[in-house]
């Protein structure tokens, strides 16, 4: 019984290291400066940064200029000057100097402010970043993520490999998810599940591309012939009213010889009023067959969407299933063990 016990464990180590090799090494990579020009906390605190350190040097070139002044009033007065003198003004001219490149390397130098400020800006945002890496990685099995923006050479990287966009959807999910209420936060999850299968399956994702692409030219034609439509009604009440004030003057007798050979030649255009509500008709019936289509789309792909997720369920279902007679499996070839 041992030995039988011994022999199901090997076939189970050698099972798990084929498994292993079989998978392969999963890799990605992060753009650290793209996701913090994307984080609008980073963005504003960035500008109020450079705006600082713009004022600080606008004060340095200020003590630049006005030690220049010195020196060159020094230059034009020292003919009439005595040495001490000269050099009194000299050990001046030397004491602002110094004083000046010590501002500088107090607020640019390698330990300046301007340095300190950024650690201590860009620190919480990298903390954050790096848990949402941590978290992608572990829900998505990475085995390296590496980060372009480093010292790290990286001759080439497919961009299928590139996670920036799903570490951003962290750090944003996280920041909605505190306004959100219960219902919500339900369908922002919902959002997100559908979000994360799109970034495990490629194919899937060019799909959804392709299904957005065309629904924003179906909403933009949706859009030009109603806007089309408004122009038609709007020049067709125009012309109405034309011809209902031509009338009311004709009555009136207000109307000179010259109108009323106008209004004998524009009164035929009732049948063109006719003609234009047919056509207004007609893109009403046209604009309504369009809808219909989309909606159809729209529930074909909800039925799809179920589906998806039924076989989703089904599937984790079975893997429970399976987990759960191997557990017992395991517990029964114990307890025989222990009985042996």
């Amino acid at each position: 019984m041992r030995k039988q016990f011994l022999y199901l464990f090997l076939i189970l180590a050698v099972a798990q290291t084929m498994k292993a090799q079989t998978r392969g090494t999963k890799l990605g990579y992060i753009d650290m400066e793209y996701i913090l020009q994307n984080v609008p906390n980073y963005t504003e605190a960035k500008v109020q940064l450079e705006q600082k350190a713009q004022k600080w040097k606008l004060e340095i070139e200020t003590k630049k200029i006005e030690i220049n002044k010195l020196k060159d009033a020094l230059k034009a007065e020292k003919a009439l000057l005595t040495k001490e003198l000269i050099s009194e003004r000299e050990t001046e001219i030397s004491f602002l100097e110094n004083e000046n490149l010590d501002y500088q390397q107090k607020r640019f130098g390698p330990n300046g402010d301007l340095i300190l400020q950024k650690s201590i800006l860009v620190k919480p945002i990298q903390d954050q970043i790096f848990t949402a890496v941590q978290d992608i990685a572990e829900a998505k099995k990475y085995d390296f993520i590496f980060d372009k923006a480093s010292d790290l050479t990286m001759l080439f990287a497919a961009k299928r490999f590139d996670i920036s966009e799903q570490v951003l959807r962290v750090l944003n999910r996280t920041e909605k998810r505190e306004q959100l209420t219960k219902k919500q936060l339900q369908e922002e999850e919902a959002r997100e599940s559908k979000e994360d299968a799109l970034d495990e399956n490629p194919t899937l994702a060019d799909r959804q591309k392709i299904l957005n692409d065309k629904k924003i030219a179906r909403d933009k034609l949706l859009e030009d012939r109603k806007l089309l439509q408004e122009q038609r009604k709007k020049e067709f009440n125009d012309k109405r009213k034309q011809i209902i004030a031509d009338r009311e003057a004709k009555k009136t007798g207000t109307v000179s010889a010259n109108v009323k050979t106008i209004d004998t030649v524009t009164a035929p255009s009732v049948s063109d009023l006719k003609k234009e509500k047919a056509k207004e008709t007609v893109e009403l019936a046209k604009q309504k067959q369009a809808d219909a289509r989309t909606k159809t789309l729209e529930d074909r792909k909800k039925v799809i969407e179920d589906r998806r997720k039924a076989l989703e369920e089904r599937r984790k279902k079975i893997l429970e299933d399976r987990e759960a007679l191997k557990k017992a499996k395991e517990e029964k070839i114990k307890e025989n063990t222990n009985n042996n």
